[in-house]
């Protein structure tokens, strides 16, 4: 009998089914008894063991009833079903959704929270192009940018607090139109009450305290924590010690920033442009 193996750290999915095999295998059973107890096919089960089939959550939580292991594949479940974010990015965004004021810095691209959707699905297709995520993964990108957003509009907004590099705004995506919806979408979230919208320019050299994108979020309880990303994965930070200096950071930065009416100015004439 053949025998696929698997490497746990190819993917999420691959380590859901090495986990289930393993598990299945200390128990002593074949992959028939875990299929009778969980009513499922062993077909089925070798699928989803050898990553040919990707598990779904009531399959999970199945998993976790008869083989008694509480919630780990549920969790593993999800974290596959997140495969086209990074890791650590959805914790993430379950903070934000609860954030009393939101700091964030971007670089390159118009940050999640400000994008159209339009632009958000630009953005995905062209990572479908590459090759980088499929498709499914893509809709799960442009979703995820609207739960974001529709999680803002709740009866106590928070305080969202943006600069954004200037790069940002002078990297059109996508055809003419699109980029000036865009635009205007930057303008309107400058106008919110809740809301200061700021460009750090290019004339700031060295003096930009930040060179990776970077979220710092200030909860109900007035406690911090903080998000940033590498090109691999994003890491939430929790221990105030840590976040604080790096608040400090982003108060210099903001000090240093065009102020919101010069950088309501730029855009402003850059969607000129785009028209």
């Amino acid at each position: 009998m053949n025998r696929k193996e698997l490497d746990p750290d190819a993917s999420a999915s691959a380590a859901f089914g090495e986990r289930l095999r393993r598990s299945r295998e200390e128990r002593g059973w074949t992959q028939d008894e875990l299929a009778d107890r969980m009513e499922y096919s062993g077909t089925h089960i070798s699928a989803v063991e050898t990553d040919r089939k990707p598990s779904t959550l009531r399959f999970a939580q199945s998993a976790d009833k008869v083989l008694g292991t509480g919630d780990m594949f549920e969790k593993l479940c999800r974290s596959v079903r997140h495969g086209a974010l990074l890791e650590g990015f959805p914790e993430y965004v379950g903070c934000e959704g609860r954030a009393s004021e939101i700091r964030l810095f971007e670089i390159g691209v118009v940050p999640g929270l400000l994008q159209t959707s339009a632009y958000a699905s630009e953005l995905a297709d062209g990572a479908v192009r590459r090759g980088a995520i499929t498709a499914e993964q893509a809709q799960e990108r442009v979703r995820t940018v609207e739960q974001r957003q529709a999680s803002l509009a709740r009866a106590a907004p928070p305080l969202v607090l943006a600069v954004l590099d200037e790069s940002c705004i002078r990297r059109p995506i996508g055809e003419p139109d699109l980029w000036e919806a865009q635009l205007t979408r930057l303008l309107e979230f400058a106008e919110l009450p809740n809301t200061v919208l700021q460009i750090a320019p290019y004339s700031m050299g060295a003096r930009r305290t930040f060179n990776l994108p970077l979220y710092i979020l200030t909860m109900p309880d007035r406690s911090l924590m903080s998000y940033a990303e590498s090109a691999q994965r994003g890491e939430l930070e929790r221990e105030s010690s840590f976040v604080l200096p790096i608040l400090t950071a982003y108060h210099q930065l903001q000090a240093e920033s065009m102020p919101q009416a010069a950088s309501v100015a730029m855009i402003s004439q850059l969607r000129k442009g785009a028209q």
